[in-house]
């Protein structure tokens, strides 16, 4: 990745902590969209007589479009400079959080949300090169820490805000406050940003792979649409038309990006020792996630009628747990720090396990569950992506970091689509809860031996 170089002189007087908070509030509105979403999912259908599917793509397109223009986006700040493009993003998120908010079907909501993924994958990798460059030493690990704190903060103000907001129902505007609300904040941050964020100045000693970023969007969509849409069209023929062309342009992809110059994904990476297990691991751990997410807000609100408010407050404990584990796992003596992933995903097992048991008539178990699940995500995702790295050489971690930011994304995607199609199709909460709680156990498996490799570390 090509090298940007910092113009040392407008460090002199920087304002470092001005500059954080400009930083995070950015972080902070991009990932509060991922998830505030899953709260108004019913409202928005309602509104506009919209199927399961078109939900899915709702939650799924902002996700696609933010995962296949992830790398792409990092790049641009390389080449451009960061702050132009952290800055140039967020103008784009308020653009299209505004459309979002006004859209006047669901088709255009799918489309507008496909562009506020792409926005905010311009926008959100210049974060923490901006950390990275401008905070050093102890200033930097307290900078790292209230990062981690905001990408925890952000899943449980996403689930609280979204209720609120869609309770309160202002002017009558049912579920358009959620997108709405991130216009005066990307104006703030518009105004700021050029004032506490120093400007850079780029190199550009790498070129975009424009040619691998369409052939691997193509084939996620060939693989994600017909597996949002199949269930409702009855699967017919084009669906799997569509699914073996997307495998086959995937095969293409990879063999594409090991010949090019400046590839997109420098798959190489992936011969590092541990990376595959920690790659496999955060699949099954997000896979879960999203899955979980999206049917259990779907039967909180349709199956068993609640507001979307009272839906909302029903995920506070995970959402709690969550945040308050994800951010003090440290604390745990540093002799134990490699067991913290499969533990965690134990603990999630058993809480998709008493949801499922919940559906089976064990009503009390719901929140003990939701702990549970919380705290088993605040233990395995915190920590995922550092352990990951731990035996990736130097030169190869922006690659690798790009591998598993794409992970991260795409298997959230998957989550939705899978498990999402399995309720929709007709299956129970309690049936994809077992499912969900399946796919943490494989991550268990692989869990095992990334804590492996880290111990060896």
């Amino acid at each position: 990745m090509a090298a940007v170089m910092i113009n040392r002189p407008a460090d002199v007087g920087i304002r470092r902590g001005p500059m954080l908070a400009v930083l995070l509030l950015g972080q902070f509105m991009a990932l509060l969209d991922t998830s505030v979403v899953n709260v108004a999912m019913p409202t928005i259908g309602a509104g506009f007589h919209a199927s399961g599917a078109w939900l899915q793509l709702v939650v799924g397109g902002y996700m696609v479009a933010y995962a296949m223009t992830l790398i792409t986006g990092a790049r641009l700040g390389d080449l451009y400079g960061r702050r132009r493009m952290y800055l140039i993003g967020v103008v784009l998120f308020t653009l299209a959080s505004l459309a979002c908010g006004l859209a006047p079907s669901i088709l255009p909501l799918v489309l507008f949300r496909f562009a506020q993924g792409m926005a905010a994958a311009v926008m959100v990798p210049q974060i923490i090169s901006v950390i990275q460059t401008h905070f050093a030493g102890p200033a930097r690990a307290k900078a790292l820490s209230a990062y981690g704190a905001t990408l925890s903060a952000g899943q449980v103000a996403g689930l609280v805000v979204g209720g609120l907001l869609l309770a309160a129902n202002l002017f009558g505007s049912q579920w358009r406050p959620i997108f709405l609300i991130n216009v005066p904040v990307g104006i703030l941050l518009a105004v700021l940003v050029p004032r506490l964020v120093p400007a850079d100045q780029p190199t550009a000693a790498r070129r975009l792979d424009l040619t691998g970023l369409a052939m691997s969007t193509c084939a996620v969509l060939l693989l994600v649409l017909p597996m949002v849409i199949g269930h409702e069209l009855g699967w017919p023929r084009w669906t799997f038309v569509c699914f073996a062309l997307g495998i086959v342009l995937a095969v293409v992809f990879v063999r594409f990006e090991r010949r090019v110059a400046d590839p997109l994904l420098n798959l190489d990476v992936l011969r590092a020792r541990g990376l595959g297990a920690g790659i496999a691991t955060l699949a099954c751990t997000l896979l879960a996630l999203a899955g979980f997410m999206f049917s259990f807000t779907l039967h909180l609100q349709n199956g068993l009628h609640e507001s979307a408010l009272r839906s909302a407050l029903t995920w506070l404990p995970f959402a709690v747990t969550f945040g308050l584990v994800g951010f003090f796992w440290r604390s745990l003596p540093s002799r134990l720090h490699y067991l913290v992933v499969p533990a965690g995903l134990a603990l999630c097992m058993l809480g998709y396990i008493g949801i499922g048991l919940t559906q089976a008539g064990a009503g009390s178990l719901v929140w003990p569950a939701l702990v549970l699940a919380g705290a088993g995500m605040g233990l395995s995702a915190s920590p995922l992506v550092t352990q990951s790295l731990v035996h990736v050489p130097l030169s190869r971690a922006a690659d690798a970091s790009g591998v598993l930011t794409t992970t991260i994304q795409l298997s959230q995607v998957g989550g939705v689509a899978i498990f999402g199609t399995l309720y929709l199709s007709g299956g129970s909460l309690s049936t994809t809860s077992w499912f969900v709680a399946l796919t943490a156990a494989i991550g268990i498996v692989a869990g095992s031996f990334l804590a492996r490799n880290v111990r060896q570390a």
